[in-house]
């Protein structure tokens, strides 16, 4: 064609043109296959202790008292409160909370310095019910291979039972994981009875149903989706990792190049024509539960669940040959084993020690505040109009909003007084309508409740100097003189 020629193209081939270079990737439906081996064990073990957890929790008793609820872990929304056996958080503590949620991402950035993506193979909710949920599957539909043939059959009575079976199981199951999830929040026992009689609010039954069918769509469906698209982990824990941290990796120089072995072809002749120990059977990648084949380099998709570990080495110990075709090595270990030299792993490094250091210091800094917290509580909120009233006798009167949060399970009483102004008096209009000015005056809360009254502070003329003057109001058990509390706040007055 001559230099600067222009060539014409046609609608028909520039569609063609773009056919061929697809927008995204087309779902593939993946059937991990059963595995056995340290790492399936491992797995299967802490599944066992998280899901027992989960579901006997909400279950424990505890008792705190008359009026107070008796279940050990509930989050409840009507108090509300956040009940952890002994330890009782307000709405006002939210920061503990807070705290244990820096806690843990703390810890999860350390485990993922350590050995990736450990969390997500081993301890990941999504996780541990996507490999229940493969379970029943597994158990109605048969292992990978007989599962895959019947995906290609044509419909009969049978394979629809053992699809009606498979999903009835997922529900089912689904149905026991929203009800678990929901009794964190209220009650347990009544929640059971109440569903089971129909008897549950609207708001319960809701919920209820939210996450029962949240878990089947997320467990049952999407599954790996899960994993490789929605979670944003994948893409942060690039950032956590370095050359040192452990991840499922394949030993590329000691199995590469692979290809089928014939049995009638010994391993030197293999070696001889230029192959190595793997055999490209593909074990590693039917036994992933993320579909991905972890001979093809570091990925990010990859859960750390080693699975294809004991898949590759049931194969080597088949073929008599060394294990851990496929382990769990760092970056920095191949390299130095490339080169001919000794590796030692190194446990104690910047990230890691920066990581632990912070969980050590917010965690004993949460330890430390929780311990030392107290059992009364004050808040005081000033009028802001009007700004001050002046009574006919010339002095000043200030009104201001005082709560008073009891966290016992104990009635109490009160001494409420102020300082910082000269000659000031106060008067609690509340629900005992105490009238009366005083320099101090007695107020009450119920137990594990907020108490709130209107208090009115009126200062002499002459004792306001200042369009604002400091204001401190102290409150003082009546029976215990160390349990007190104490709130500024400010006096306003008119210019001098």
């Amino acid at each position: 064609m001559p230099e600067g020629s222009i060539v014409q193209r046609t609608p028909a081939h520039t569609a063609t043109q773009a056919a061929k270079v697809p927008l995204y990737e087309s779902h593939k439906t993946i059937h991990p296959k059963a595995v056995k081996g340290l790492y399936r064990r491992l797995k299967t073990i802490t599944f066992s202790i998280l899901l027992a957890l989960f579901f006997i929790a909400p279950w424990i008793r505890w008792e705190r008292g008359p009026e107070a609820p008796s279940q050990a872990v509930l989050f409840d929304l009507t108090a509300p409160r956040f009940f952890l056996f002994w330890i009782e958080i307000w709405p006002q503590e939210i920061y503990y909370l807070t705290g244990i949620l820096i806690v843990s991402a703390l810890g999860l950035f350390l485990a993922t310095a350590l050995a990736g993506r450990v969390w997500c193979g081993f301890a990941c909710p999504h996780t541990v019910w996507n490999d229940l949920f493969v379970w029943i599957e597994r158990a109605f539909e048969g292992d990978r291979a007989e599962r895959i043939r019947m995906e290609k059959q044509p419909w009969t009575t049978r394979k629809i039972l053992r699809k009606a079976g498979k999903h009835a199981g997922w529900i089912g199951l689904s149905l026991v994981t929203g009800f678990g999830f929901l009794a964190y929040f209220t009650d347990a026992p009544g929640l059971l009875r109440d569903l089971a009689t129909f008897q549950a609010s609207y708001e319960a039954t809701s919920f209820f149903a939210i996450f029962a069918g949240m878990t089947y769509v997320m467990a049952g469906w999407t599954r790996e989706q899960m994993c490789m698209y929605m979670c944003p982990w994948p893409r942060i824990q690039s950032a956590m990792l370095d050359e040192h941290s452990l991840v499922v990796t394949y030993q590329a120089d000691r199995g590469d190049n692979r290809g089928p072995k014939r049995k009638s072809q010994s391993w030197d002749e293999r070696r001889a024509q230029g192959f190595g120990d793997c055999i490209d059977c593909g074990q590693c990648v039917q036994v992933c539960p993320i579909g991905i084949d972890v001979r093809t380099g570091e990925q990010s998709d990859c859960i750390n669940c080693g699975l294809c570990v004991d898949a590759c080495d049931t194969i080597m110990i088949q073929q008599g040959l060394p294990t851990r075709l496929i382990a769990f090595d760092s970056l920095a270990a191949q390299d130095v084993r490339a080169s001919g030299k000794p590796y030692q792993w190194r446990l104690l490094r910047p990230r890691v020690i920066v990581y632990a250091l912070l969980m050590l210091v917010i965690g004993g800094a949460m330890a430390w505040s929780f311990a030392l917290r107290p059992s009364l509580n004050i808040t005081v909120l000033r009028d802001r109009a009007p700004l001050f009233v002046t009574l006919s006798d010339g002095s000043i009167r200030n009104a201001y909003t005082f709560k008073v949060a009891n966290k016992t399970r104990q009635d109490r009483a009160y001494t409420l007084s102020v300082a910082g102004v000269a000659g000031a008096e106060i008067k609690v209009i509340g629900e005992a309508e105490e009238e009366s000015a005083a320099h101090t005056a007695t107020i009450s809360a119920q137990p594990d409740s907020v108490a709130t009254y209107r208090v009115y502070v009126t200062a002499p003329r002459a004792s306001v100097t200042a369009m604002s003057l400091p204001l401190t109001f102290q409150l003082s058990d009546t029976v215990n003189a160390a349990e007190t509390d104490s709130r500024d706040s400010v006096f306003m007055g008119p210019t001098n």
